[in-house]
């Protein structure tokens, strides 16, 4: 009869705790405070945006003959314009703008231009060197002068205000992630894939584009930005958001440029919220480049 002993388990180490969200935010903010100072003014930006309904004291497009360029006081924070409208509210209402049109527009442009980037290093060969060709013409117009010539023609609405933001980014996006994918591209996994039988579409999307979200984000991020202040510039010129909606950019012209020295108010705090975004955008750009990028890491894998 054969003696059955009993199992002998060995000794385990304890298992690490599991990293919360609550530790991923804690971490950032150590490392990165000024990315986190950034987030947190976008976080404030995006609350004001969403409940400007509740938090608007007046209403934006209401006029007040009697209330016309009203200084900055208790009653109207940020003063009145030329109608009479309150400016801080119109300054709440605006964000809206600003915002939708900065995250769509970097969001479309970023994705459309990244797709082409992916594309144009696997296919290789002519296609890839028709659309670099096509991105070289792109690039050749700065993104403001190019904005402005397609904003010009479409006219001054808000969906076509961000095609014109989108079409600039496109280039700017390819080429980062294209260089991606041309290193991406030479791994053995792609390779196996494609000897496997795996059709081209499915090669780009399973293989290729999870490995080249890293540039893709971080160029989003760096683009958000430059949107916001390019919607600025063309609704400071009249091919932006049209009247009566409430727009920095368009705060900025017409009695804001009129009546810089008797109200000064009308363009120095539409000024500071595009500054405030743009800056804010900045920063968190900044911060999620140092995270994602390996260059900007040191040999341990730690943030410097």
């Amino acid at each position: 009869m054969a003696v059955q002993y009993p199992l002998v388990q060995a000794p385990t180490a304890p298992l690490a705790p599991p990293v919360t969200w609550g530790d991923e935010i804690a971490t950032f903010i150590w490392k990165k405070p000024l990315g986190a100072v950034g987030a947190f003014i976008i976080a404030v930006m995006l609350l004001v945006a969403l409940f400007a309904a509740r938090l608007a004291p007046y209403d934006p497009y209401a006029a007040d003959y009697g209330a016309q360029f009203m200084r900055p006081s208790a009653a109207h924070w940020f003063g009145t314009d030329e109608f009479g409208r309150d400016v801080l509210s119109r300054i709440m209402y605006g964000a809206r703008i600003a915002l939708f049109v900065g995250f769509v527009a970097s969001f479309v442009g970023c994705t459309l231009g990244a797709l082409l980037g992916v594309i144009s290093a696997y296919a290789g060969g002519t296609v890839d060197l028709c659309l670099e060709r096509l991105m070289d013409i792109l690039l050749a117009f700065p993104l403001l002068i190019l904005a402005l010539a397609i904003a010009s023609i479409l006219g001054p609405a808000v969906q076509n205000v961000v095609v014109a933001i989108s079409i600039p980014i496109i280039p700017r996006a390819a080429r980062v992630v294209r260089a991606s994918a041309l290193s991406v591209k030479e791994n053995p996994y792609v390779e196996a894939a494609g000897s496997l039988g795996a059709s081209r579409p499915r090669v780009i999307l399973q293989h290729i584009v999870p490995n080249v979200m890293a540039p893709y984000i971080i160029i989003l991020t760096a683009q958000l930005g430059s949107a916001i202040l390019t919607e600025a510039a063309l609704s400071y010129l009249g091919l932006g958001t049209p009247l009566p909606q409430p727009s920095w950019g368009q705060m900025m012209s017409g009695a804001g440029r009129r009546f810089m020295e008797t109200a000064p108010w009308l363009e120095i705090f539409p000024g500071i919220a595009i500054s405030l975004a743009v800056l804010a955008f900045n920063l968190l750009g900044d911060a999620v480049r140092d995270l994602l990028d390996p260059k900007l890491r040191g040999g341990t894998g730690q943030i410097r």
